[in-house]
C-alpha cells in the first residue's frame, strides 16, 4: 500500500500547485522513481498523460473562477500558468469546447474533471510470467533521438526512427555488430533526472563504435517479460506490467532505463523482451507529502 499512498501524495503534490510550476521531477521524487517512470505509471494507471490531467484540473478552476465573476481573463490566465492568452485560451476551450468568455453568461455548461485517486486492484485473471536479472554494466552502440519532458510527444518520435533505421541500412549494420549480451536489437529509454532523455536503437558490442553513439547501460536489476506479437502487444505488455504486475510485486522501479529487447524484430511478428529497472520494497517510517488512505480503481474516466 506505500506505493499507492506515493501515487496519491503526488497527486496532493499536484493539487497545492496547480497555480504554481508543478515540477515532474518532485512528483518522481515523492513517488520515489524518476520523471520519467512517473509519467509512465501514471498514464498507463490514469488512462490519461500527466500533462493532459494536469491542463483538465486546471480548466476546471479556472471554469470556476470565471462563472459570475468580473474577473479579468488575463488575470485567471496567468493564475494558471499561462502568459499568453491565446494559449490560455486554447487550452480552454480543448477542455471545455468553449471560449472563457462565454463562461461568464449564465446558463453556459462547463466540465468538471475531479482530482483522481489510486487504490490497488489485483484481479490475476491471466497470468504473467517473468524473471529477476542482475547484470553487470553493459554497453550499447547504435542511434538515438532526445525524448521530450511530456512522454507521450515521444510516441511519434520513436516509431518514426525506427522506420528510418529499417529503411537507411542502418539496422543490419547494427545487427553485423552485436557480439554481447543481451542478443538482440535494443530499444533504450535513458530516464535518469541527472541526464538528458535519449531513446536508443541499439546492440550491445564491445567493438568499435564507428560512426554510431555509444553509452553504457549500469549495472541494475531488471524485472524481465517475455512476448511477442505486434508492437501494440509490446505497449499492452508494458501497461500490464505497470498496472497489475508492479503493485503487488514486492518491487518498485529502479534508476536505470528501461529496455525493449528484440529478438526478432519483425514490427508484424516481433519477439521481444520488457526489461524494467528494479529495487525489493523497503518499509520505512517516512512522512509522505501527504500521507491519507487513497485507492487505485485502474484507467478512470476524467
Amino acid at each position: 500500500m506505500e506505493w499507492i499512498e506515493r501515487l496519491n501524495s503526488a497527486i496532493g503534490y499536484i493539487e497545492e500547485h496547480l497555480t504554481d510550476e508543478i515540477s515532474y521531477e518532485q512528483l518522481g521524487r515523492i513517488a520515489c522513481c524518476s520523471a520519467f517512470h512517473f509519467q509512465r505509471m501514471f498514464t498507463y494507471m490514469a488512462g490519461v498523460p500527466l500533462s493532459e490531467y494536469i491542463r483538465r484540473r486546471k480548466m476546471s478552476l479556472a471554469a470556476v473562477d470565471l462563472q459570475g465573476s468580473d474577473a479579468k481573463i488575463i488575470d485567471v490566465a496567468g493564475k494558471y500558468g499561462y502568459s499568453s492568452p491565446t494559449a490560455f485560451n486554447r487550452a480552454f476551450q480543448s477542455v471545455h469546447g468553449i471560449a472563457p468568455s462565454a463562461v461568464k453568461n449564465e446558463g453556459v455548461s462547463v466540465k468538471s474533471f475531479p482530482p483522481i485517486t489510486f487504490k490497488i486492484t489485483v484481479k490475476g485473471v491471466e497470468e504473467m510470467e517473468y524473471r529477476i536479472e542482475t547484470k553487470e554494466a553493459f554497453r550499447i552502440v547504435g542511434v538515438s533521438v532526445p525524448l521530450q519532458k511530456d512522454i507521450e510527444e515521444n510516441f511519434a518520435v520513436i516509431p518514426a526512427k525506427w522506420q528510418e533505421v529499417s529503411t537507411d541500412g542502418t539496422l543490419p549494420k547494427l545487427v553485423g555488430m552485436m557480439n554481447a549480451q543481451p542478443v538482440g536489437v535494443l530499444g533504450v529509454s535513458t530516464c535518469s533526472d541527472t541526464q538528458p532523455w535519449r531513446y536508443y536503437i541499439a546492440v550491445a558490442s564491445s567493438g568499435d563504435k564507428g560512426r554510431f553513439e555509444e553509452y553504457t547501460v549500469p549495472a541494475a536489476t531488471w524485472a524481465i517479460f517475455a512476448g511477442k506479437g505486434t508492437n501494440q502487444s509490446i505497449q499492452e505488455l508494458e501497461r500490464r506490467i505497470v498496472t497489475e504486475w508492479l503493485p503487488a510485486s514486492g518491487y518498485e522501479y529502479g534508476n536505470a532505463p528501461d529496455i525493449e529487447v528484440y529478438i526478432n524484430p519483425d514490427p508484424q511478428d516481433a519477439q521481444y523482451e520488457v526489461w524494467i529497472p528494479v529495487v525489493k520494497k523497503q518499509v520505512k517510517n517516512q512522512s509522505f507529502y501527504h500521507r491519507k488512505e487513497h485507492h487505485y480503481q485502474g484507467p478512470q474516466q476524467i
